[in-house]
């Protein structure tokens, strides 16, 4: 995919719907009714202006020209939905590993504190990447970590 636009000289912001069909369809290369056709399947969702004009944005240029990679490559089109259902798939976990990444990371730090806090030595060797410090039950002392439920 292309790298996003900004607002500005440089051209729409990338969710900006902008384009109308004939000049998607110019700057991907494709023909209208394909474009159509694609919509028609539910590949891509364009904007719609009050009276029904299609409007493509930034981020559906690189679509479309992403499924017409694909399709050129030789998958049909119901491979290419799975395929964009399996990369949205994908970026959602990896957004979601982030958040639970930097949720742990303050847990830890909190558990940090509150060790020192306590006067608890720190743990003997290093705490191992994806593993907690642990309390040890002779310092005395208790923690609560709370966690938000993000459902």
């Amino acid at each position: 995919m292309s790298a996003s636009r900004g607002p500005g000289p440089q051209g729409p912001a990338p969710d900006a719907a902008v384009y109308v069909i004939s000049v998607a369809a110019e700057l991907t290369g494709l023909h209208p009714q394909t474009l159509r056709t694609w919509e028609r399947l539910g590949l891509i969702t364009p904007g719609r202006t009050g009276g029904g004009g299609r409007r493509y944005s930034g981020r559906d240029i690189d679509l479309l020209r992403q499924i017409a990679e694909l399709t050129a490559a030789g998958i049909g089109l119901e491979g290419v939905r799975r395929v964009l259902e399996l990369e949205h798939r994908a970026s959602a976990l990896a957004q979601r590993n982030a958040e639970l990444q930097a949720e742990l990371e303050q847990t830890r730090e909190a558990l940090r504190q509150a060790l020192a806090r306590a006067g608890a030595r720190p743990p003997a060797a290093p705490v191992q990447p994806g593993r907690l410090p642990v309390l040890r039950p002779d310092t005395g002392s208790s923690v609560v970590v709370w966690r938000r439920d993000r459902s």
